[in-house]
C-alpha cells in the first residue's frame, strides 16, 4: 500500500485526482466484469466518465485544496492562485458541450463474439488490459484539452474561435443524434415488418413513421427490412455516420485551446535551433543527444494524442464490427462496403465514380438500396 501511495505521489499535481479516480474505476469495472461475466461495464460508463473528468478541470475553483474523503476532488495548491481563483470561460463552455454530448446517449455484442474466437485465458487478459484499463485511460485523456484551457491558459473571455467551434460541436451533435435515431427507426420498422425477428416471437406494434423523430422519418421498404441493416438517410453517405460524428466532436474539443489566444507554440513558428546538436555530438552519443530536440518538437503535438487514440480505437473496433456484419449479411454488406465509405462521405462519392467507370454501379446500387431507389449517390 505504501508503494502504491508513493507511485501516486509521483504523478504531477494536475493529474493526481483524475489518475486516482481512473485507477479505482478500472479496478471496479474489472472486478464487476468477473462477477457478472459481462465485460461491458466500461460501456455503461462511457458517456459519464469524460464528463466527470472534464468537470473536475472546468470547476477547479469549487474544490477544496485538500481531499475531505476518499476520492473527493480537490485543487492542489501547486496549481497556483491564478488557476483556483476563478473559472475559465473556455473550460466551462467545453464542459457544457460535453454535457450535451453525454445526455444524448447489456453487454456489447462484439465482446460476446470475441469470446468465441479466442481462448478464455486470453479473453480475460484482454478484459483487464484493454476493456477495463486502456478504455478507462482513454476516457481520462479526453478531458486533457479542458485541463489545458483551465490550468495552462489565462482565464480570458471567449474568443471568436470558441464561438465557431461551439457552433460546429452543436451541429455535429445534431447529426449524431439524427444518425442514431435513423438507425433506431430502421430497427423499429424491421421488427414490425419481420415479426419473427422480434423478441420471443411476440407481436409487435405496426411501424408508424410519424412516431419517429422528425429527422428519422425515412421511407423504409420491405427490401430494407430483408437486407437487415440501415442504408438510408445519413447511412447512405457513411456506413457509420454516428461514429464519424463522435470522432469529429472530440477533435473539435481538442482544438478549443489550440485555436484560442494565446496561440500554441507550433514548431514551425519558432524552431528551437539552440537544441540542435552538432554532427560530432550526434555521432559520439547517438541517439541521446537528440532527445531534448525531439521532446521539444513533440510537446505541441502531445495534446492531439487523446483524439488520435480515440480515432484509432474507432477504426479498429469498426473493422471488427464490420467483420461480424459481413458474416451475417455476406452479399449485402460487402456490396455496402463497396459502395459507401466507412466514415467519410467523400469516399462514397469516390466509390460511386469507380463503380460507374467499371459499369457496376447500378448492380451494386440495387443491392444496397433496392430497385427504384431514390437515394442513390452519384
Amino acid at each position: 500500500m505504501d508503494n502504491l501511495k508513493e507511485l501516486f505521489a509521483k504523478v504531477p499535481s494536475e493529474y493526481q485526482w483524475p489518475v486516482e479516480f481512473c485507477a479505482v474505476v478500472t479496478v471496479v469495472v474489472w472486478v464487476a466484469s468477473l462477477i457478472t461475466s459481462n465485460v461491458s461495464q466500461v460501456d455503461r460508463l462511457w458517456t459519464f466518465l469524460p464528463f466527470i473528468y472534464t468537470a473536475y478541470y472546468a470547476l477547479l475553483p469549487l474544490w477544496p485544496q485538500e481531499p475531505s474523503f476518499f476520492l473527493c476532488p480537490y485543487t492542489p495548491k501547486s496549481l497556483g492562485w491564478a488557476t483556483a481563483r476563478d473559472f475559465s470561460p473556455r473550460a466551462v463552455l467545453m464542459l457544457g458541450l460535453i454535457f450535451l454530448w453525454m445526455i444524448r446517449q447489456d453487454e456489447d455484442y462484439r465482446w460476446a463474439v470475441l469470446r468465441t474466437k479466442v481462448p478464455q485465458w486470453l479473453f480475460q487478459i484482454i478484459n483487464l488490459t484493454f476493456i477495463a484499463a486502456t478504455q478507462n485511460v482513454l476516457l481520462l485523456l479526453l478531458s486533457f484539452p479542458t485541463k489545458v484551457a483551465s490550468t495552462f491558459q489565462p482565464h480570458s473571455p471567449l474568443a471568436t474561435s470558441d464561438y465557431i467551434l461551439a457552433v460546429l460541436a452543436l451541429v455535429d451533435l445534431a447529426f449524431e443524434f439524427t444518425a442514431d435515431n435513423q438507425q433506431w427507426a430502421f430497427h423499429q420498422y424491421k421488427h414490425a415488418y419481420l415479426p419473427a425477428e422480434s423478441e420471443n416471437g411476440t407481436s409487435v406494434e405496426p411501424y408508424d413513421k410519424k412516431k419517429q423523430w422528425l429527422g428519422a422519418r425515412l421511407d423504409f421498404t420491405p427490401a430494407d427490412a430483408k437486407r437487415g441493416f440501415v442504408t438510408r438517410g445519413l447511412w447512405a453517405y457513411s456506413r457509420h455516420p454516428n461514429f464519424l460524428c463522435e470522432q469529429f466532436f472530440w477533435w473539435i474539443i481538442t482544438f478549443f485551446p489550440f485555436l484560442s489566444p494565446p496561440e500554441p507554440n507550433f514548431i514551425f513558428t519558432s524552431f528551437p535551433w539552440h537544441l540542435v546538436p552538432s554532427l560530432s555530438a550526434i555521432l559520439q552519443n547517438f541517439p541521446y543527444t537528440l532527445y531534448p530536440l525531439l521532446s521539444h518538437l513533440s510537446e505541441p503535438l502531445s495534446d492531439f494524442v487523446p483524439a488520435l487514440a480515440l480515432s484509432s480505437l474507432f477504426f479498429s473496433s469498426t473493422l471488427f464490427t464490420e467483420s461480424i456484419s459481413v458474416g451475417k449479411y455476406p452479399k449485402e454488406y460487402k456490396a455496402y462496403q463497396e459502395r459507401v465509405g466507412m466514415f467519410s462521405p467523400l469516399r462514397t462519392w469516390e466509390k460511386g465514380l469507380v463503380l460507374a467507370w467499371r459499369g457496376r454501379k447500378k448492380e451494386v446500387d440495387d443491392i444496397v438500396w433496392g430497385e427504384g431507389n431514390k437515394e442513390k449517390k452519384e
